[in-house]
């Protein structure tokens, strides 16, 4: 038999980013990457402060500035940002994560300049008053009502975070507890606001039908006279200790229809160099319905209703995840049994160059649908900045997940996969 020949760099051209990257006077980083096929410009503002800053006692702050943003500055009304926006054919939308804020536009080309000059404006000159700080606290509780408490299943990543991390404030997730939210005070927002909304704090996006001098232009011009305070910013340095035995919790809801499971296993940071092979090893266990997971306990054997793997990289150490739902009439314990079977077999046996020709692709052509348009460019390049340090890894990441061979899955496996190394989240019906 003629073996399938192997996918290589060299097989997919994906052209690099031609981006120009400046750091104004006051901190403020800055990069423009031109691209003049259609009329329009994307903008990403991203600050580097995610649920892992919130302060102690008081999670959910990140997640609120991604509200409170939108209340409108000394100058302009709240939603502003929507008029700007939406009433000239654009959008814009906002996300936390563990370790960012993200604020994007999308507009037509010819409103770039007024659009630098509102992100510029609600961060020198937001309004942060209890009106705006109650509205939102209440929006933000409400949000978690409803993704948290009403959703099926909707405390299982909260709990994973929790149980997982023992020290680290990864452990505390990001939408925030509503009994932290309501016991804050007007101050402390102030404060968290003062603290990390800074022009030395954030990175502006640009990409899309621009000139990069003008629009450096604009961008000093708006950006960088706003100062940057004498304090240094507070950074995360916790290190949490290895986990040494296995984890194992047990939730149950009323609203959970069937048993779950996750299992979560310390995995390292988005920059490390086995990054390229745990997104690989995701793919091969779990990502879609030819995946490993899926092909054998979902179809094959007919044990869960849905199977998937998530490495879920951070700007510091992670978790990789395997989450199963039971099929009715399956036990946990079955379930579960399976579910390890697999993960013993990635370890004994490395993916075949067949299934990593699948894997592959399914990388690659993702990665090229995420940076077909200009927003997709911008938060790349803002994501690699502020989460792995580089807006430069970009251009060699298709490089990297082609490289991955059967050999570093199947390595990775070993390395991460391990019992003592696995916090377990069972989570069934009332």
């Amino acid at each position: 038999m003629t073996a399938l020949p192997t996918i290589s760099a060299s097989a997919i051209h994906v052209s690099p980013f031609l981006y120009v990257d400046r750091t104004l006077a006051n901190g403020l980083r800055a990069i423009v990457i031109p691209d003049r096929r259609v009329p329009s410009a994307a903008i990403n503002v991203a600050y580097r402060v995610g649920g892992k800053d919130d302060p102690a006692g008081r999670s959910g702050f990140a997640h609120l500035f991604e509200h409170l943003m939108f209340k409108g500055t000394s100058r302009t009304a709240p939603e502003t940002i929507d008029r700007l926006t939406e009433d000239v054919g654009g959008f814009n939308n906002a996300f936390t994560t563990e370790d960012i804020t993200n604020y994007y536009e999308v507009i037509p080309s010819n409103h770039l300049e007024r659009l630098l000059w509102a992100e510029a404006d609600r961060l020198a000159s937001l309004t942060v008053n209890e009106a705006n700080f109650a509205t939102e606290r209440e929006v933000v509780i409400g949000e978690y009502d409803q993704r948290i408490l009403a959703e099926p299943y909707g405390l299982l990543d909260e709990l994973v975070n929790r149980e997982a991390y023992r020290v680290h404030p990864y452990r505390r997730g990001v939408i925030g507890s509503p009994a932290e939210l309501n016991a804050a005070a007007l101050d402390d927002v102030v404060a968290f606001h003062a603290t990390y909304y800074r022009p030395d704090n954030a990175v502006v996006v640009v990409a899309g039908d621009c000139d990069v001098e003008e629009t450096f232009g604009w961008i000093e011009r708006y950006f960088g006279r706003i100062p940057t305070p004498s304090s240094p910013i507070p950074r995360v340095r916790v290190v949490e200790p290895p986990q040494t035995q296995e984890r194992s919790f047990t939730h149950r809801a009323a609203n959970a229809p069937l048993p779950a499971l996750e299992e979560a296993y310390h995995i390292p940071e988005a920059a490390h160099p086995d990054a390229p092979a745990l997104e690989v090893l995701e793919a091969v266990l779990g990502a879609g319905r030819s995946s490993r997971l899926y092909t054998t306990l979902v179809y094959e054997r007919q044990l869960v209703t849905s199977a998937w793997a998530s490495a879920d990289l951070r700007q510091q150490p992670g978790l990789f995840g395997l989450r199963i739902t039971c099929a009715r009439g399956i036990a946990l314990a079955d379930a579960r049994w399976a579910l390890h079977e697999e993960v013993e077999r990635v370890c004994s046996e490395p993916p075949s160059e067949l299934e990593l020709e699948r894997v592959r692709t399914q990388i690659a052509s993702a990665l090229v649908r995420a940076r077909q348009t200009n927003n997709g460019v911008a938060m790349a390049l803002a994501r690699a900045t502020t989460e792995r340090g580089d807006p430069a890894v970009v251009n060699t990441d298709l490089e990297r997940y082609l490289a991955v061979s059967g050999a570093d899955v199947q390595r990775v496996a070993r390395t991460y996969l391990r019992v003592e190394n696995r916090t377990a989240i069972e989570y069934l019906p009332a």
